[in-house]
């Protein structure tokens, strides 16, 4: 495929002709499994691949579009495991998106590591600022490149019926014939470079937006500035300066220079606007922080995570500090720490009562004051459950002081007795410790707290529960403990706005709880309380997490999400029950066309496998709200498969309302197979023709996979 501009530019970079020339690195699993491996760079600067040096032609390759970061020197387990074999300045690690494991590696020379890591992050930083032409050239030459099996850069009609499985395409032969033949100019009997991208074009012929613009277009040919304002008016509906919006639209998407100069849009401009983040179903203006940050603390909504620890599974699986540098590094401001006494005098921290592994607290401190506040400046919660004894708080609160140092929270803001919490905008850059507390805020200004170094506060600590399923019928049944534990003076004073309290009632928690009293749940008692689930594992996929990263996508991905009025008001309540009974209740008509979708993954690894796929659209919110309707599956039809079937929803706290687009292989004999999906609030939508980016179970990116959409939210009359 032809070189895009921005693949010229990386052949002048000293790091990535070094990369493009390959390196022997050392790929480091633990103390003991070190292996030699050959990395390289291949062309397309888009892959990394590598192999062992006995392993004959057996490599391994992974896009650089699949990595999230590149941490410098002993940043993971592994590295520091090893920390005394290896300097630092050789060491770098991988860390990929979604939940494959990380690639740690140490290079032969500082040199040689320096130039990995820079070389690294010149490439993420161009797919980061690639248009969206160069992403589609980039997309079209990975499929060329997989298809041309003999790799002789041209494509014969074999490699092209291949390939349009590989594309979850299920064509007739003589059609599949038809378009190769059109596309074949030069008459060889194979597609090359430019015929092949001619070929796709074809393939990819968007009926369903051309309907739009030609609905739109005078002239049919293109869209005249006006054109484009009615469209952006009466489609779109946006109402700002349409004008201007209009000029800049052109100026950006428009590939013909003739058409900006005639101030108007082709269909090929008017396919990558509506393919870009400004077409798609998310609102920009939503993206970035747009909220009021200086109301109080318990105004917002907090991404939180619980058994923050754990990279897997909740019973036996392995506890390790990465879960707290991802579930940071995805702007989670509220990790759970289960402290146990450890050998040694040092502090541990591991599932109570299972199978799971261990890791040390004081390592815990560590990632959680490095990565912090890498992807948000707002405040950290550090929520500890404390089963060690006063001896090892101690040693706890020694290595909170040292470690965070001026990043933990030790007093109030201003040194006075607060009547209310601070906002998080007072609290940048700060931690702040949840745990149990000798007496309340009050008494640490009235001099009321004994100075002794310990002190008792009521355990009903709930242990580990498991239900028989999770166990294989090994059941643990649940007790409830209720003691004094004692706490440790210096452990205690490292809690200030966040004192850890047992929740008997909404009603005593009303008329008695001070607003620096902060109660957990479990999921069994929340669901209880609340009638649905909410303890989170970032590790674990799924709705529940795709419902979080939704909320929280929002504001800047800060971690922090501002209520609805309607729940912070003190004086009244809100009843999730009975929403029509709240003031300013005006329920509005959510109605959505699923139009088609564009080269949906394929999911079943059998190569004559083709998806059958069905959207189903699912609204989770307040009780009323709860709803869920599919589309028919389209037999056989994964690459371009059309619906037009409408969808009509009727939501009555639109406020709190998720809308989650969930796409699935239909299987008349099983259970359907997941594809993709894209989650999102309500009050975060863009209205009219929308495209939605569809992402994975583990909630990262699958382009170009998307379905289109058209929007419309209505008040209810």
């Amino acid at each position: 495929m032809a070189s895009t501009e921005s693949g010229l530019r990386i052949r002048g970079d000293d790091n990535l002709q070094s990369m493009l020339v390959g390196t022997v690195m050392r790929k480091i699993k633990s103390r003991t499994w070190k292996k030699q491996r050959y990395f390289k760079l291949q062309d397309d600067c888009m892959t990394i691949w590598y192999k062992s040096k006995k392993a004959g032609n057996t490599h391994s390759t992974f896009s650089v579009s699949d990595v999230e970061a590149i941490r410098e020197g002993h940043q993971s387990e592994v590295l520091v495991s090893i920390a005394d074999e290896f300097p630092a300045d050789r060491c770098f690690t991988l860390v990929f998106r979604g939940r494959r494991g990380n690639l740690d590696l140490v290079a032969e020379s500082a040199e040689e590591a320096q130039s990995w890591i820079r070389g690294m992050r010149k490439l993420i930083e161009n797919l980061e600022n690639m248009g969206e032409r160069e992403k589609l050239d980039q997309w079209i030459g990975d499929w060329f490149k997989k298809a041309d099996k003999n790799n002789d850069g041209r494509m014969n009609f074999k490699e092209v019926r291949d390939l349009l499985k590989m594309m979850n395409v299920d064509m007739n032969e003589h059609h599949a014939h038809r378009l190769f033949t059109m596309a074949d100019k030069s008459q060889s009997g194979t597609l090359e470079d430019d015929e092949f991208v001619l070929f796709y074009k074809m393939l990819t012929q968007r009926e369903d937006v051309l309907r739009v613009f030609q609905e739109y277009s005078v002239d049919g040919q293109k869209l005249s500035q006006n054109d484009l304002e009615d469209f952006l008016r009466e489609e779109q509906l946006e109402g700002d300066d349409i004008h201007q919006h209009a000029k800049q639209l052109i100026e950006h998407y428009e590939p013909s220079d003739t058409a900006k100069l005639l101030n108007a849009m082709t269909f090929d401009g008017f396919l990558m606007y509506l393919g870009s983040a400004e077409g798609s179903i998310f609102n920009p203006r939503r993206r970035g922080i747009f909220q009021d940050m200086s109301q109080p603390l318990c105004h917002y909504f907090i991404s939180s995570s619980h058994n923050t620890y754990l990279m897997e599974d909740q019973f036996r699986g392995q506890s390790s500090v990465e879960g707290y540098i991802r579930a940071l590094s995805r702007g989670c401001r509220c990790v759970e720490v289960d402290c146990w006494d450890g050998a040694n005098g040092e502090p541990i921290v591991y599932h109570g009562h299972t199978f799971t592994s261990k890791i040390l607290f004081k390592d815990v401190v560590n990632a959680v004051g490095n990565y912090a506040f890498k992807v948000s400046e707002y405040p950290v919660i550090l929520s500890i459950e404390n089963h060690c004894s006063v001896e090892q708080q101690r040693v706890m609160a020694q290595h909170l002081n040292h470690i965070l140092g001026d990043k933990l929270l030790k007093s109030t803001l201003d040194g006075k007795a607060p009547i209310r919490l601070p906002s998080p905008e007072d609290l940048k850059g700060k931690i702040l410790l949840k745990a149990k507390k000798i007496g309340g805020l009050e008494e640490s200004f009235s001099g009321m707290v004994e100075d002794s170094l310990t002190g008792e506060v009521s355990d009903e600590d709930e242990v580990a529960e498991f239900d028989e399923d999770n166990l294989h019928r090994e059941s643990i049944r649940r007790r409830v403990k209720r003691s004094k534990q004692r706490l440790s003076k210096e452990l205690s004073d490292c809690v200030v706005y966040c004192k850890s309290v047992h929740f008997s009632s909404f009603k005593h928690s009303r008329i008695h709880s001070k607003f620096y009293e902060v109660a957990s749940f479990t999921e069994s008692k929340a669901r209880k309380h609340l009638r649905e689930a909410v303890a989170l594992n970032f590790q674990t996929a799924g709705e529940g997490m795709d419902l979080n990263d939704g909320l929280f996508s929002q504001n800047g991905s800060c971690g922090y999400v501002l209520k609805p009025a309607f729940m912070r008001e003190a004086e009244k309540r809100f009843d999730p029950e009975m929403p029509q009974k709240r003031d300013r209740y005006q329920p509005v008509v959510l109605t959505i066309q699923v139009i088609s979708g564009q080269q949906l993954p394929k999911v079943n690894i059998k190569e004559d496998s083709i998806v059958d796929p069905l959207v189903r659209v699912e609204i989770h919110g307040v009780p009323m709200d709860q709803a869920k309707q599919e589309t028919r599956y389209i037999e056989n039809n994964g690459f371009n498969p059309v619906w037009y079937d409408t969808l009509r929803f009727t939501i009555h706290t639109p406020e709190l309302a998720m809308v989650r687009f969930v796409v699935e292989d239909y299987d008349k004999t099983s259970k359907n197979d997941f594809v993709g999906q894209y989650t999102l609030p309500l009050s975060c939508m863009q209205q009219g023709y929308r495209h939605i980016h569809l992402l994975s179970k583990d909630g990262t990116t699958i382009p170009p996979s998307s379905l289109f959409v058209h929007i419309r939210i209505t008040d209810l009359e």
